[in-house]
């Protein structure tokens, strides 16, 4: 274990990126904060630094070594990929504070165009769309836990960069109608990102109990990988899908219980009965 913090050498073009990310971020946020300090509180400042932190913590510390030596740190830094850092950082209203960091003229002639692209918000109206979203999520996750692409990712740091980036960016499609960074809009009623969150554990779930009950490797590459912490390659194998399984699980179920909470206060609730009445019943036969 001593050897790789001894060969770990750490990415600074990685975390130069996420500190000037970060930088910019604050002073976008200190300008709105003066100007709608109800809007943006410090709690949304605090989540994205904790979002970057996390970020830094996956893909930029010794956890990065450690991956292709034990599936159980592979599966901790995919959650930090896919469930931790997406949220944090979406808790911060990303959108808005960057656009308010830059100089207004600049601003203007960058962004402005842009908003005013038809094609443009078409694309992110399809790209925020929450079956696309949903779907995005689950054909990253499950294209790439497959062996072949799983096993390809660890034999090249390009195929296992590449990797990383589509959990990343598919987690911030799944978790953006979830969150609803303001100002957007919720496409779907409240009450929808139940089935999406339920359903999105329910696969988190089958890979999990595969990983626990699968009486061989799934990963067959991690038997030539040096033993660490003594761990068999099976143990390792059963201890990252409890990993999964129950911190995985809660990421899922907590927002989807806080989703119920709000639900049932009187305003929203009625609300919610409003739109279970929009929905067209069934044709009689």
């Amino acid at each position: 274990m001593s050897s790789v913090f001894e060969t770990w050498t750490p990415p600074i073009g990685t975390i130069s990126m996420l500190l000037v990310t970060a930088a910019i971020y604050i002073l976008g946020f200190r300008r709105l904060h003066n100007q709608m300090p109800g809007r943006f509180p410090n709690w949304r400042l605090a989540s994205f630094i904790a979002g970057i932190a996390t970020l830094l913590i996956a893909v930029a510390s010794p956890l990065e070594e450690f991956d292709e030596q034990l599936l159980q740190v592979h599966m901790t830094q995919h959650l930090l990929l896919m469930l931790v850092a997406p949220t944090l950082l979406l808790g911060g209203a990303p959108a808005i504070v960057f656009v308010r960091a830059m100089p207004p003229a600049l601003a203007k002639l960058l962004v402005g165009p842009v908003m005013r692209s038809s094609v443009v918000r078409s694309i992110f109206a399809w790209l925020t769309e929450p079956i696309v979203c949903w779907l995005a999520f689950a054909l990253a996750f499950w294209i790439w836990h497959l062996p072949g692409f799983f096993q390809l990712a660890l034999r090249s740091e390009r195929w296992h960069v590449v990797e990383h980036g589509c959990f990343f960016v598919t987690a911030l499609m799944f978790w953006y109608p979830v969150i609803q960074p303001w100002p957007s809009v919720a496409r779907w009623p409240r009450w929808a990102m139940l089935p999406y969150l339920l359903l999105a554990d329910g696969q988190n779930t089958i890979l999990a109990a595969l990983f626990m009950f699968s009486d061989r490797l799934i990963y067959p590459i991690y038997a030539t990988m040096p033993r660490v912490g003594g761990f068999t390659p099976l143990g390792d194998q059963i201890v990252a899908g409890a990993i999964m399984w129950v911190p995985g699980s809660l990421f899922y179920l907590v927002p989807g219980a806080l989703i119920i909470f709000r639900m049932l206060a009187p305003g929203d609730l009625a609300r919610v009965r409003s739109d279970l009445r929009a929905i067209p019943s069934a044709p009689r036969i």
